[in-house]
Parts: C-alpha cells; structure tokens; sequence
C-alpha cells in the first residue's frame, strides 16, 4: 500500500483521539467542575470556534511568538476577507460574549467546557486542548479573588486530587517591580517579552542590578512563603517604592491575609506569572505532583473596557482537562454499571432479560447485555446479574469483588447494588 494511502487513515499529527477510558475520566472532570460551579452559582456559556484574530491582537493579548502559533484563516464575507482564528483563549471569547450579550449585567458568574487551539510545528505536543473556565465579572475585588481560589480548591477536592499545590502572585506588582527598573522603552519592551515567555534570566539581572537603590526588589523574586506574613515583611522594605507598587502589594496581602484566615493552603511565588499582558490583580496557578501546570488565572480589570463594554472587574480561572486526566486514577465504567445476563438464547429468556435490564435502569443504574452460552466472558463489571430463564423474577447477583452470589427477586438485587455504593 503507497504511503500516502496509509496517511489518510491517520490522525493529525498533534490531534488526540479520547478513547473509553479517556472519556471516562474527561466526564468525571467536567461532572466535577459543573457541579462546583452550580454549588457556586455559575451559569454555563459556550461561545464559538472561530473568533476575529483582531479580538486578540487589538488588546495585545497575544505575544510575537504566540501571534505566529494560532490557526488564523481568511473568511470571506460578500466582497471583503476578515482574519478569523480558532480561538487560542477561552478567558477573551467568553469576555467578548459578555460585552455583546450580558453587559451591564453585573454581577455574573459564567463557567464554560471549551477547546482552543494552538499550532505546535513539531506536532509533538497537543494542538486542540481542552479547558473548564469560570469567570467572574463585577465582583468585588478580594471576595471574588478568593472565590476564584475557593472554587478551584472544591473542584480539586471533588476530584479527590490531593497533591495539588496553589501558587498564587499578583499581575500587577510584577508589572509595577517592572516599572521600578526605570528601563528605557525599548528595553523594558524587551524584557516584558521574556518574562512573558517565561525566561526571568534577564529579569534578575536587572533587579540586581538596582540591589542598592532599591533593595526590595530582590526578595520580591526570591519570595516563597505560605502566608502574608512574608509580604508583610517586603512591605516594611519598600517605603521608598512608587505608589503604584505599594498600592499593588497591599492588593497582594490583603488576598492572601484572607486566603491565611479561611485556612487555605497556597505557595506564594511571584515567578509563577503568566500572559499577564491582560491580568492586572492576583494570579494563581495550579501545579500537580509531577511538576505539571494543571490550571491557572487571575483578575483582568482592564479587559472588558478595552472591548468597549463597562469599567467592570473581573477575575477567572480555567482547568486543563488534558493534564488532570493524566492524574485521576483509572475510571473504571464496571464501578457504575450491572451486566444483566443470561445463558438462555431463547426469544422467553431474551425477553425476561431485557425486563430484567430495564428495571436495572429505571432504579437509576446503568445495565448492559449479555445472552450467550459462556456469560463468564462478559467482561469485568463491579455485580453481575444473572437471569435464570423459567425461573420468573428470580435472579443470581453476584458481587464481582467478594464472588458472594446470592439468589433474589430483581428488586432484591437492585437494593443490594444500590447498598453497596
């Protein structure tokens, strides 16, 4: 066979087909999410695919490196082309959504299950990712920061994923300890860019640079405490800093003075920033037991008056189901599911067990199927049901983990499945 037929039949290279057993655990995590959000009050959105590349480009959102990483296209409309992109952010599609639709309704709490999009040229890495986002517009500083964090953390529990560490810095004091370089233009442009990429090499060394001058701003990076205690002690240094950030790191400790009275666990780490081109407040980040970013966000006051809707606050997160999955346990769909089966090919014993299925169902469980002649290959299923044909409402129901099995009317069996959960 030519190679070229051989390709058709593949996958795109950094394209993921979610077998079973991945959906398995991407239903568990969105079952999570959406769950939290309701307890927490926020409605679901879905904004679309493709989105104006000016959306993003005209806020600045979007770095040299990122702007050449986006699937961008020309759709054509009458006589005149637009540059549309699949959008390679949830958090500003569902902020455009808002000023179009929601606004000046505030305040809001929206949540969403979305893809994005990133071009990746060595197709090693994941092109389409998926996210689970809640934004908050119009709440207030502080209390909506934390209900960020808190949200995040409930979600995190009901996954029952415990060794996830909450690192949490401000936007706004790493662009304010920025500022304190009194770099020129050009070369503060250069250097938002890197730390942007994630290179602080460039940043240190400047900071080092000032240690006499301005001897605040070095603990400020080298900074990991867990509590606003530590802050507090950078604060005492910087009465000589700018208003701007004074103002920034009060913002700062007043959040984790908060997250210190409700006992919340977090890291602080002002080197945990990113796209803080659009973030202006408190940022955190989610990090798993393997070192891997597992979702992020922060507030964004600036961005919605930038797409022309009110001068409202907001903040937000998003959850990255592709690196939760790889955490979660194996989801095993035997532990919400009966086999109801049968030895009996007759069209009477066909019959009884299909009735005996569907009552399976109608309590609320899920059954699945089974007549043949050798119903110990039905595979592994937490109880199996076993339909006696001739034998009325009589059934054997074994459970697959002890192997006790037990003879019992239908409604019997169900009320010992049902126990046992």
């Amino acid at each position: 066979m030519a190679p070229e037929s051989i390709l058709i039949h593949q996958k795109c290279r950094g394209m993921r087909d979610l077998l079973p057993a991945d959906m398995a655990r991407f239903r568990r995590i969105e079952d999570a999410f959406r769950a939290g959000s309701s307890a927490f009050g926020y409605e679901e959105v879905k904004p679309p695919t493709i989105e104006y590349l000016q959306l993003f480009t005209a806020l600045g959102t979007l770095t040299p490196r990122m702007v050449g990483r986006v699937y961008s296209f020309l759709d054509w409309d009458g006589w005149t082309g637009e540059r549309v992109v699949l959008r390679p952010d949830s958090t500003i599609p569902v902020a455009r959504l808002y000023v179009e639709n929601l606004s000046p309704l505030t305040p809001i709490r929206l949540c969403y299950v979305t893809n994005s999009f990133v071009f990746d040229e060595t197709g090693s890495k994941q092109r389409e990712r998926w996210q689970c986002g809640a934004e908050f517009i119009g709440g207030a500083p502080v209390v909506a920061d934390v209900e960020m964090v808190l949200l995040a953390q409930d979600v995190m529990a009901r996954l029952a994923l415990e060794d996830i560490r909450f690192q949490i810095c401000h936007a706004g004091l790493m662009r304010a300890l920025i500022d304190e370089l009194d770099l020129d233009p050009e070369a503060k442009r250069r250097l938002v860019v890197t730390v942007l990429d994630g290179d602080w090499r460039d940043l240190r060394e400047a900071v080092s640079r000032v240690y006499d001058l301005k001897p605040y701003l070095s603990p400020l990076l080298q900074l990991k405490g867990e509590s606003a205690g530590y802050l507090s002690n950078v604060r005492a240094l910087a009465s000589s800093a700018t208003e701007s950030f004074r103002t920034s790191l009060d913002e700062f400790i007043e959040v984790a003075a908060v997250l210190d009275d409700l006992e919340c666990t977090y890291e602080i780490d002002i080197t945990a920033v990113r796209n803080f081109e659009y973030y202006t407040g408190l940022y955190f980040q989610l990090v798993g037991g393997n070192g891997e970013k597992v979702g992020g966000g922060g507030r964004y006051d600036d961005l919605i008056p930038m797409m022309g809707g009110p001068d409202t606050n907001a903040c937000g997160f998003a959850l990255y189901v592709d690196q939760l999955m790889k955490l979660l346990k194996e989801s095993s769909y035997a532990s919400r599911c009966v086999a109801v089966v049968c030895d009996d090919v007759s069209p009477a014993a066909l019959c009884q067990t299909l009735s005996a299925a569907k009552a399976v169902r109608s309590a609320g469980w899920d059954a699945v199927v089974s007549v043949c002649r050798g119903v110990e290959s039905i595979g592994h299923y937490s109880w199996v049901m076993k339909v006696i044909a001739g034998a009325g409402d009589v059934v054997e129901v074994t459970d697959a983990q002890t192997g006790e099995t037990i003879a019992c009317s239908i409604s019997d069996a169900i009320g010992r499945v049902a126990s046992s959960r």
